[in-house]
């Protein structure tokens, strides 16, 4: 588990939704409040997210989207290759970090074991919050007519209030069809 992060995915409707908040610790003491750990790439169709080391995640991000670019915009594709040479690179394997990375039709999360992770519901989280994250996306899903950016915020705010690792200020990225 990664922590001092945490980053959430939500699909409603014709909307996908990245959040992260911006804590970054080092140790027990917390060094950054307002990083940005989410981005959209890819010409603005593609959305990421990291949990783990920043400059790991700015190689994968790199890296990733040199995959997009290869296979043109082809997420299921481009993860199936980034997942590849992650787990067999002598540098990359080194790195250490979780990505979620999304489109409007799929969402996968990543990490350098090889795994590719497809969600069964249209919510996925990574970080040491995430599963405080992934509890209230699921209940605001299933129970109120948030869309995916709203749910995306409150229930960064929820883990919050409860993960130590997580802070308040959090940042939205979002694609709507």
């Amino acid at each position: 588990m990664y922590k001092g992060t945490t980053i959430l995915a939500v699909r409603r409707e014709n909307e996908i939704a990245i959040a992260g908040d911006g804590q970054i610790t080092m140790g027990n003491t917390i060094a950054k409040n307002e990083a940005k750990k989410i981005r959209k790439i890819y010409h603005n169709k593609v959305l990421t997210g990291f949990a783990g080391g920043a400059a790991d995640a700015l190689t994968l991000y790199e890296r990733f989207e040199n995959k997009l670019e290869e296979f043109q915009g082809n997420l299921k594709r481009a993860s199936i290759e980034l997942a590849k040479d992650w787990r067999t690179d002598k540098v990359l394997r080194r790195l250490e970090a979780l990505l979620i990375v999304a489109d409007l039709e799929d969402m996968f999360t990543i990490s350098g074991n090889g795994d590719i992770i497809e969600p069964d519901k249209p919510i996925a989280a990574i970080g040491s919050g995430g599963p405080y994250a992934l509890a209230s996306a699921q209940a605001l899903l299933g129970f109120t007519e948030l869309s995916a950016s709203d749910i995306a915020m409150e229930s960064l705010k929820i883990t919050a209030s409860i993960c130590i690792y997580t802070n308040d200020y959090v940042a939205v990225e979002f694609l709507k069809s």
